[in-house]
């Protein structure tokens, strides 16, 4: 079955093509519905951080129509070139936590990383309703402050905020936010969010 240059929400009836400066309208899909692309999703995330093909699959045998999702972004010969896992914050109804972010690197530096983004983004606020997006970052900040995400306070996929900080999602004001912080990292990494809703 041939799916590209179509975006496919999975479960939702409907599929529509969505564009991205004009000449990127690649289908970026829910890899459980294609399981025919978890080997070379696989392959594609171990290039960039090595653990074993079976804990890998594992991992990709896990993405669900709920968290934890894994979506790959397909080109026009159908070949995996990107992919991010949506995970739950458990202790933060209404967000997910997005990890796992990679483009083939012969491809990066194209587009196709803030094209994965916006259509994860997309995915999160339109498939699953949620209406914040954590991530963590080493060294890949202003990327990430490109598309509107801002320095927070660390999150945990696993409990709660790392500090005794508390959020509410029920709108954008109420984002527990700290662009004046210098400092918000744990393990080297920073930590960041955006409101999607």
């Amino acid at each position: 079955m041939r799916i590209a240059r179509k975006f496919f929400l999975g479960y939702v009836s409907s599929s529509y093509i969505l564009t991205y400066k004009k000449k990127m309208d690649f289908p970026v899909v829910p890899i459980h519905k294609h399981p025919k692309y978890k080997l070379e999703c696989c392959k594609l995330i171990n290039d960039e951080w090595k653990r074993s093909e079976t804990a890998r699959m594992r991992s990709l045998d896990c993405s669900s129509d709920k968290l934890p999702t894994s979506l790959i972004l397909l080109d026009e010969n159908d070949r995996v070139i990107g992919h991010c896992k949506l995970s739950p914050i458990p202790s933060i109804p209404g967000s997910c936590y997005i990890e796992s972010v990679v483009i083939l690197k012969d491809l990066r530096g194209k587009g196709y990383g803030t094209y994965l983004m916006k259509r994860a983004e997309e995915y999160c606020k339109n498939v699953l309703k949620l209406k914040v997006i954590y991530l963590s970052t080493k060294g890949q900040e202003p990327f990430y402050t490109k598309l509107g995400y801002l320095i927070c306070q660390p999150v945990s996929i696993y409990g709660s905020f790392i500090s005794n900080n508390t959020i509410n999602v029920k709108n954008e004001n109420s984002i527990n936010v700290n662009n004046n912080c210098n400092i918000n990292t744990v393990n080297g990494k920073t930590y960041m969010c955006k409101y999607i809703a």
